[in-house]
């Protein structure tokens, strides 16, 4: 079934950077799109980022692009989320999910319901 790890996450000021790192085990990684969700207190889970497992296509939400980038390398077996200009408002527990379909060649929405498999997650947490 394999899993999936994240790390990383601390306390930064405003205008800060972090570097995600979610770390595969127990399964093939090329064979599988990841996506990065955070979740704030008192809101819902919600799309950061996912990139397919060819790393050839990369869905951002529209409130870090610009400021974040997903990449993938599949020999070290990681995905990670470089996290620029950080604000208040990225704070979050960040979380990591494999994709459902394995072999997928579609692109992806990063919609919720093709991911599983979701890590432990690593806490953000961006002073002001």
């Amino acid at each position: 079934q394999g899993q999936l790890v994240e790390s990383g996450g601390g306390l930064v000021q405003s205008g800060g950077s972090l570097r995600l790192s979610c770390a595969a085990s127990g399964f093939y990684l090329p064979y599988y799109g990841i996506a990065w969700y955070r979740q704030a207190p008192g809101k819902e889970r919600e799309a950061v980022a996912c990139i397919t497992r060819s790393g050839g296509f990369i869905f951002y939400a529209d409130s870090v692009k610009g400021r974040f980038i997903l990449s993938r390398d599949n020999a070290k077996r990681t995905v990670d989320l470089q996290m620029n200009n950080l604000k208040p408002e990225d704070t979050a527990v960040y979380y990591c999910g494999r994709r459902r379909e394995i072999l997928s060649i579609a692109s992806t929405t990063c919609a919720a319901d093709e991911y599983n498999g979701w890590g432990q997650g690593t806490q953000v947490t961006v002073s002001s």
